[in-house]
């Protein structure tokens, strides 16, 4: 599958199913992991990678997120602190990852969703650290290189 650009990415991700979704953004959330050690982060990872994790698991795990997402957020602050701000859009992208179908209304694309936020987060790192790297900068390509993997190894 050729996945180049943010179309074609959303286009794929689009066509896999919830659990699918959940498997692999917690790929995404592990690439970026190190920006939030918050233990709870390390679950997300661990829950999803679960062929099929149990609703009660998902939803106390989702309430435990949702409430991390919010700490992070105020521990922001006005201040550009920008290794905070890097957790908080690790919470988030958690937290998309996990967010219950009912919630997700007709956009059932949370891997999307979640892809966005750790962009967010790598975004927040390479300004924190003031770099331009080609590691840090080029997370939306190791996301297209992540699903192209996922895809071809996971669904086949």
């Amino acid at each position: 599958m050729m996945i180049e650009n943010d179309q074609q990415f959303k286009q794929a991700l689009s066509g896999l199913s919830i659990a699918e979704q959940r498997s692999l953004a917690g790929q995404f959330i592990d690439s970026v992991a190190y920006l939030n050690p918050d233990p709870l982060i390390a679950r997300v990872v661990t829950m999803v990678r679960k062929k099929i994790p149990s609703s009660i698991e998902l939803d106390e795990l989702y309430n435990s997120i949702k409430s991390l997402a919010v700490k992070t957020y105020t521990a922001c602050g006005g201040d550009a602190n920008w290794s905070a701000q890097a957790a908080h859009f690790v919470a988030t992208a958690s937290k998309a990852c996990l967010t219950p179908v009912e919630h997700l209304g007709n956009n059932h694309n949370l891997a999307w969703k979640c892809a966005m936020q750790t962009r967010m987060a790598n975004n927040c790192e390479m300004i924190d650290s003031d770099s331009d790297s080609e590691a840090i900068a080029n997370e939306a390509q190791k996301q297209y290189a992540i699903t192209r993997t996922f895809i071809n190894t996971e669904l086949s």
